[in-house]
């Protein structure tokens, strides 16, 4: 079992993460969920999908965390004449040297920011599969392994909009977690207002954490504690999904995985050194609910694939506690809370 070598590791992991959420919430007012949500999937090694109507910060959201962080960023504008390799990068002919020469594409840094990306062709969003699951890019033959760490954070209008490419099942699969700002509350709209009116928020936006800083903070999510029971119960849900009648596709292999990483990443920023129930269900309408396929007839009744999980959660059993699993205690109440939701 691998847990934290010492206390220290966990405390330097909340107070680095509270720096960056405070930079983050500077610009971002009146979402503390949304930015949290973001937090744990860039300790958790994902990639974050955000999801909502036009004009209510998602490019803003993702170049906040990029910005708060110092570590190398590249912005993609995704329109429909977007190539794969102005993201991947290609071999150029060298006249002096009569040789071939990689310019790497902005796919080589280690916040990338896809904005808009189901404006562009299936073709040039089938660019970022390999780079997303393998972090790395193969062109020509050759193989470049990209930076750690290395995060997509892309921007999607709704689907339903004019021009708009809808996301292959792969490629969705490859995101942790989806998010939706959603519109700000009117106390925040006035807020932003009064803050944002006459600069730009990002301006005086400065690096709170270092590159090799959130290497370390990866490495010790990776060593948060998982007891049998709530593995279990993660693959619980997710095999769920599978047989539910109202779906057509269920979740893959992936999603367990991805569940349960940012589940580690949640107790974490929560300053436990172990994953409880009530961590993998206040991620699972995030990580589950975009991979999921409703069916026809589930379309016709409005049924919607968060709303299948949320049902999901609540005929599952939660394991049940408090208990004892080597050395580390539960906690109590554990299995006993309702499900959160981030």
């Amino acid at each position: 079992m691998t847990t934290y070598d010492d206390r220290a590791s966990l405390t330097d992991l909340t107070a680095t993460v509270e720096r960056v959420r405070r930079s983050v919430e500077g610009v971002i007012e009146g979402k503390p969920e949304v930015v949290r949500l973001s937090l744990t999937v860039l300790l958790a090694e994902g990639h974050l999908l955000i999801e909502d109507v036009p004009g209510v910060g998602k490019t803003m959201l993702a170049k906040a965390l990029a910005r708060s962080i110092d570590c190398s960023v590249r912005r993609i504008q995704f329109t429909p004449d977007l190539l794969p390799s102005d993201i991947t990068g290609v071999s150029i002919w060298d006249q002096q040297r009569r040789d071939f020469e990689f310019k790497p594409g902005a796919i080589f840094a280690q916040i990338v920011i896809g904005d808009e990306i189901n404006r562009a062709s299936p073709k040039t969003q089938s660019a970022l599969l390999e780079s997303m699951e393998e972090r790395q890019v193969t062109i020509d033959g050759q193989t470049y392994e990209l930076p750690s760490p290395f995060m997509v954070v892309a921007t999607q209008n709704p689907v339903e909009m004019e021009g708009t490419y809808p996301l292959p099942e792969a490629q969705r699969d490859r995101f942790m977690a989806r998010v939706s700002i959603g519109y700000p509350s009117p106390e925040a709209e006035l807020q932003m207002l009064d803050i944002h009116g006459g600069v730009s928020p990002l301006g005086d936006l400065q690096p709170v954490a270092h590159a090799h800083e959130i290497v370390k903070l990866v490495e010790a999510v990776r060593g948060v504690h998982v007891a049998e029971t709530v593995r279990r119960y993660a693959v619980d849900l997710v095999a769920a999904t599978r047989t539910h009648p109202d779906l057509r596709l269920g979740a893959s292999p992936r999603a367990t995985l991805h569940l349960l990483r940012a589940a580690k990443a949640s107790a974490a920023l929560a300053g436990r050194e172990y994953a409880l129930p009530d961590d993998v269900q206040a991620l699972a309408v995030a990580v589950l609910a975009h991979r999921l396929l409703p069916t026809a007839q589930a379309q016709l009744n409005r049924r919607t694939a968060e709303q299948v999980v949320q049902e999901i959660l609540q005929s599952t059993p939660v394991p049940a506690g408090p208990q004892q699993q080597s050395g580390l205690t539960m906690g109590r109440g554990f299995g006993q809370q309702p499900p959160r939701s981030l």
